[in-house]
């Protein structure tokens, strides 16, 4: 077999992916949408699609039938072509980002309500950072601990994690 010369026509055209690179591209983009399909209808309004993608995804969820889901899968497959991929990519990461770092204030204000409503001393710890919260946490964390001794959380104890949550955010 002869080598081929440096210069010489390969059959096909290099600067076009192959049909196998379009196959995996379009799969790609269908798997986005597909990652669409959980998310609320407000947070899909912010994102950078059109509405009728919008629509697609949601008479999507509504489908229950294995063939019409496939099919109309394939359809927000299509439509997601028409849209900037990568600036979807970057919304929904920034959505998901927003996300963890709301739930982790949530998760951390009910760890200091815990250890308020059981200890004095994680009191005088969150006055130290926040001195400015002294006066609500006075009247909070009393009224709370005689809710929870009365026999459950009342209103003093959601206003409490309220108070941490803001002061946290």
């Amino acid at each position: 077999m002869r080598p081929r010369a440096q210069n010489a026509p390969s059959g096909t055209d290099r600067d076009t992916p192959s049909k196998s690179q379009r196959k995996r591209d379009m799969l790609a983009l269908q798997a986005l949408g597909e990652s669409l399909l959980p998310l609320a209808d407000e947070r899909l309004q912010r994102m950078p699609i059109s509405a009728e993608l919008i629509d697609a995804v949601r008479s999507a969820r509504e489908i229950r039938a294995h063939e019409g889901r496939r099919r109309q899968l394939q359809y927000i497959g299509r439509l997601m072509r028409e849209i900037d991929a990568d600036a979807l990519r970057a919304a929904m990461a920034a959505e998901t980002g927003e996300h963890r770092v709301a739930t982790a204030v949530m998760h951390a204000a009910e760890r200091w309500r815990e250890r308020m409503l059981a200890d004095d001393r994680a009191v005088r710890d969150w006055i130290e950072r926040y001195p400015d919260t002294r006066a609500e946490l006075d009247a909070l964390v009393p009224r709370a601990r005689r809710e929870l001794a009365a026999g459950g959380p009342g209103r003093a104890y959601r206003e409490l994690f309220r108070t941490l949550r803001d002061c946290l955010a």
